[in-house]
């Protein structure tokens, strides 16, 4: 990531581009130079050049353990980082590495080794280790209690359930790497991040128009009112739902969750990677649901219909927090998808399939993805760059009512920015080729 400061939180004045461009500093997710870029990624000229700082969100706490980026070093009057001096020999690890290391060990040597230094104290705290160890241990589900720690202390020692919550305040500790954690944890979407709409929309067109002009071209579209008659736009919030699903579970990640159970972990929970609800079978195990939604009429025509039961998994319900969602991928099967959003809004950020996106890196077959570990990542690293681009992405705010089309074989990434309710159908139709 780029270097942290106490900088980092303070809006920066915008400042008008000077006669000779600025060469950009590399950093470790992006050091790709502009002449290395394909034609696509190749910058066309601006008059302004934006330059913000990040800002925090409203409510977000200070480092629980008190890990300050490693830019505060070069400004403090010491030059001691407690980080270093706690690790010993091990100081010349990089921390992902040391936390890579610390994921193969349980929760009771983590404990012992919390023991040892300040410096490890922090690390065996990192509550990643502690989510890994929750859902590896807890696949039939679990009761989120404030932290992961404390999720794991209160389920499996329940005298304890208070100490997983308590925290120790260490100074002089330095490091981008678990400080960045916890700033993508709380970090409040830019407004610049938000403010590009050029995705078409359209409201009561015909089938056949959104064929000929959005199916047959593979182009994305959003689709105003064609919700209006469900049910679940009216009906669907938390209340109602926690009531109709009453103890039906529903995949979270690796695990199942009844829907109160996941809700109270969505209000609790503050990290870099939400859970996302994302569920397959919610028309199975719960009909009621099934029966309050309809597929739009413009994507009635699905040939994969044809393979019955055999069929791979093609619908899904989606709840998530603002901050969880997917990041860049490609629907499976030369799918399209259509995504409706029932309560809350999202922000999409699609490339069409002969672009890849920046910092994400496919494999030579495609079938796997490398990408920044959260979505927030990717916004304060690469984002910038596409304004630049001859190519730039299509980008919405889908907001509730809305259905967007997302063409097969589009990169996209979706976050939410507030609490969301959504369903989602991938198909395919005989307007692809």
């Amino acid at each position: 990531m780029p270097p942290c400061r106490d900088l980092l939180f303070q809006t920066r004045k915008k400042r008008k581009k000077r006669k000779k461009s600025k060469k950009s500093t590399p950093t470790k997710h992006n050091s790709t130079s502009l002449k290395q870029l394909s034609p696509q990624h190749q910058q066309k000229p601006e008059e302004e050049d934006t330059e913000e700082g990040f800002s925090l969100r409203a409510s977000a706490p200070s480092h629980k353990y008190g890990v300050q980026p490693l830019g505060n070093l070069y400004l403090s009057s010491s030059s001691f980082n407690s980080r270093n001096s706690g690790l010993g020999t091990l100081q010349n690890l990089t921390d992902d590495l040391i936390l890579e290391i610390l994921g193969f060990l349980d929760a009771t040597h983590l404990g012992v080794l919390a023991c040892v230094s300040k410096s490890f104290y922090v690390f065996t705290n990192h509550e990643p280790l502690w989510r890994n160890l929750v859902l590896d241990n807890l696949v039939g589900g679990f009761l989120y209690n404030g932290s992961w720690k404390s999720t794991y202390v209160a389920s499996f020692y329940h005298a304890f359930a208070s100490v997983g919550s308590l925290a120790l305040n260490v100074r002089d500790f330095y490091s981008d790497y678990l400080f960045q954690s916890w700033l993508c944890a709380n970090l409040e979407m830019k407004s610049e991040w938000l403010e590009r709409d050029n995705i078409t929309r359209r409201k009561g067109i015909s089938v056949e128009d959104f064929v000929l002009n959005f199916e047959v071209t593979n182009k994305p579209v959003l689709l105003e009112g064609c919700l209006d008659n469900w049910v679940a736009l009216e009906k669907w919030d938390r209340d109602y739902l926690i009531e109709t699903c009453g103890d039906a579970k529903f995949s979270v990640g690796p695990v199942e969750l009844k829907l109160e159970d996941y809700f109270r972990y969505s209000d609790l929970v503050r990290e870099e990677r939400p859970l996302y609800l994302f569920d397959p079978k919610f028309g199975e195990k719960v009909p009621k649901l099934g029966l309050e939604y309809d597929v739009p009429v413009y994507f009635k025509e699905d040939l994969f219909s044809v393979l019955g039961s055999e069929r791979p998994d093609y619908r899904w319900i989606i709840i998530g927090p603002a901050g969880s969602g997917s990041s860049f991928h490609i629907d499976p099967n030369s799918t399209s998808a259509w995504n409706a959003v029932i309560k809350g809004s999202k922000k999409w950020v699609l490339f069409p399939p002969e672009v890849v996106p920046p910092g994400v890196h496919p494999s030579p077959d495609g079938a796997e993805v490398a990408c920044p570990v959260s979505i927030a990542e990717w916004f304060m690293n690469f984002y910038g760059a596409t304004k630049k681009w001859e190519k730039k992405p299509i980008e919405c705010v889908c907001k509730a009512g809305e259905v967007i089309f997302v063409p097969n074989g589009w990169w996209h990434l979706v976050i939410n920015l507030e609490d969301s309710i959504a369903i989602t159908q991938n198909f395919v139709s005989r307007g692809v080729e």
